[in-house]
């Protein structure tokens, strides 16, 4: 089947599940969580590199055709959708690769105010206190400074996806990105699925914001983290107070720079 792709990167506990969850109430749409692509790619790259004493046989145009394999037969006849959206908060670290395998590609960013990510995971991990989650390599031990510290280094889970943001953000292949707020998706669902339509270039689709379904309890049970891939019914905007000890949430609150016109030279969409 002759497919277009499209990804979904970005920041976590961002919008993205949420995201997915949505598009997938098009029969033409395949949407879900983040996947097995994205590390199968970097390992094949790496496979294929000068490491391999038989990458002297190897050529570009080959390196191209491996990778650009993996979706095609990963996402074989079993999926029934002529529009697939692959997830990995890794695609922002792979824009010039993207652009060359997949020229009418969209790479799609969910991004949130990282002190609200920050509480966000911290708020999973109270409510599993008796599961040890797989965001921690299921070490029960420590503070919510050493969880918000591990969780905000470049190696972390959402330090290496916001490194990633930014590397897509302030790179030269801008054209095929654009940043969608969480806050954006929850308080005003239509306007910004529009525009996701609008960016791939997709014909409009009614879609219904009040009856939203994505399991992923399995999964979540696995990692120790129920409740991470969880996508409530209604799409709405959930108040609440801020778990995190001021200091913690204060370290966070200035780095959502895609707010800032001054910091966005490449005029990317934010949305």
């Amino acid at each position: 089947m002759d497919r277009q792709f499209h990804f979904i990167s970005g920041l976590p506990r961002s919008g993205s599940t949420l995201l997915s969850a949505i598009l997938s109430q098009n029969p033409r749409f395949h949407a879900g969580m983040s996947g097995p692509i994205g590390g199968a790619f970097n390992n094949l790259l790496g496979e294929l590199s000068g490491r391999n004493e038989y990458s002297v046989f190897i050529s570009d145009e080959q390196r191209r055709r491996m990778l650009k394999g993996l979706f095609d037969n990963y996402y074989g006849p079993e999926y029934n959708a002529q529009v697939v959206f692959d997830t990995n908060r890794a695609w922002c670290t792979k824009m010039r690769h993207l652009k060359e395998l997949f020229p009418q590609g969209k790479i799609i960013a969910c991004v949130r105010h990282v002190s609200w990510i920050i509480d966000s995971i911290e708020q999973l991990v109270r409510k599993n206190a008796f599961q040890p989650s797989s965001i921690f390599n299921y070490v029960p031990g420590g503070t919510v400074y050493s969880r918000a510290e591990g969780l905000a280094n470049g190696e972390g889970m959402v330090g290496y996806a916001y490194n990633a943001l930014k590397e897509a953000f302030y790179g030269d292949e801008t054209s095929n990105l654009m940043l969608l707020r969480y806050e954006t998706l929850t308080s005003d669902p239509k306007r910004a699925i529009a525009a996701v339509y609008d960016f791939i270039g997709e014909p409009a689709f009614q879609h219904d914001f009040e009856n939203i379904s994505y399991q992923a309890d399995e999964f979540d049970l696995r990692a120790g983290t129920p409740g991470l891939h969880t996508v409530r019914k209604k799409v709405a905007v959930r108040e609440r107070t801020s778990l995190l000890p001021p200091d913690v949430f204060r370290r966070f609150e200035n780095d959502a720079f895609w707010l800032d016109p001054t910091l966005n030279p490449r005029q990317v969409r934010v949305v």
